[in-house]
């Protein structure tokens, strides 16, 4: 597994097993898949406070039996923000929702916290509080944001003392919003609609790692693309490249993301360690240009 510097500060695997799914897993079966996400090389793991409303993160620990020598081998990542109905940044609950996250993941500590989905009632002195105590208390090392765009994270950036490393965004072969209007630039057509102001751009310009989030799912969650009939020609095109390379499918399409000089990190959902060994297999090769392009326009989209 190859490692990349998240941020330009530290280096992480550049797939990350996210664990979303895990909460209704039995304990055994959640141990497997973790320690075969450590067995072939991920060390970073993606949580946030909601998933199955705290048990997921609950479950990774006893999963894990966290204690100090387990718990340096990896870094863990968690989020907050969303609430029942609605957003919330404020000081108060940022600071609560880290510290039931340490409880139920039972460390000391979490290496990244991000910020999940923008709140528009945020007060952005507020997060710079709840940060710098969080960072001089020891319990978050390093910050970042889901979801926003540039001009959000410029005005959390004026008040915030501590660098936001992270951007967490959608990217599928299917969902390409931020590679779209890139490529149609000066184009009176839907794709050249620039819906997120230069996300991609703007975080390789500040050094922010984006990290992917659904990398097999079209649309909002509406299914997975990879086999599935309403996408022929992708399918055949990726399916072309299983055969060129010897791997999976899923492993076609993580590596198409990886593939992208953002050095971008992929967050992979999976509960089946097998599919997880597959996936894997993604960090061992690099498509061609025309190899990502390929995949591009057969996933829709039409080149200028």
């Amino acid at each position: 597994m190859k490692n990349i510097k998240i941020g330009k500060v530290f280096d992480a695997s550049e797939i990350s097993l996210g664990c979303m799914r895990i909460a209704n897993m039995d304990i055994s079966e959640a141990n497997k898949l973790i320690n075969t996400a450590l067995e072939n090389g991920i060390n970073f793991f993606d949580h946030a406070d909601i998933y199955g409303g705290g048990k997921s993160e609950e479950v990774f620990a006893k999963a894990i039996d966290m204690k100090p020598s387990i718990r340096e081998k990896f870094m863990i990542q968690t989020k907050c923000g969303i609430r029942n109905g609605f957003f919330d940044f404020s000081k108060e609950h940022i600071l609560n929702s880290v510290d039931n996250s340490l409880k139920r993941l039972k460390t000391d500590y979490v290496d990244v916290l991000l910020l999940h989905r923008p709140d528009t009632l945020m007060d952005p002195a507020e997060v710079a509080d709840a940060f710098e105590i969080l960072h001089k208390s020891g319990k978050v090392k390093h910050f970042g944001v889901s979801n926003q765009n540039p001009m959000q994270i410029e005005l959390l950036s004026k008040y915030v003392k501590e660098r936001l490393l992270i951007n967490q965004l959608q990217l599928s072969i299917t969902n390409t919003g931020m590679i779209d209007s890139g490529l149609n630039v000066n184009m009176e057509i839907d794709p050249s609609i620039n819906r997120d102001g230069s996300i991609l751009e703007f975080c390789r310009l500040n050094d922010i790692t984006i990290q992917a989030w659904s990398p097999f799912q079209y649309g909002f969650f509406e299914g997975v693309f990879l086999d599935n009939p309403k996408f022929p020609e992708l399918n055949k095109k990726i399916n072309e490249y299983v055969e060129k390379y010897g791997v999976p499918n899923t492993a076609i399409a993580v590596a198409w993301i990886l593939r992208h000089p953002a050095k971008i990190q992929t967050i992979v959902g999976t509960t089946n360690a097998n599919r997880l060994v597959d996936i894997c297999k993604a960090s061992l090769l690099e498509l061609t240009r025309q190899e990502w392009y390929d995949i591009y326009r057969a996933a829709g989209n039409r080149l200028p």
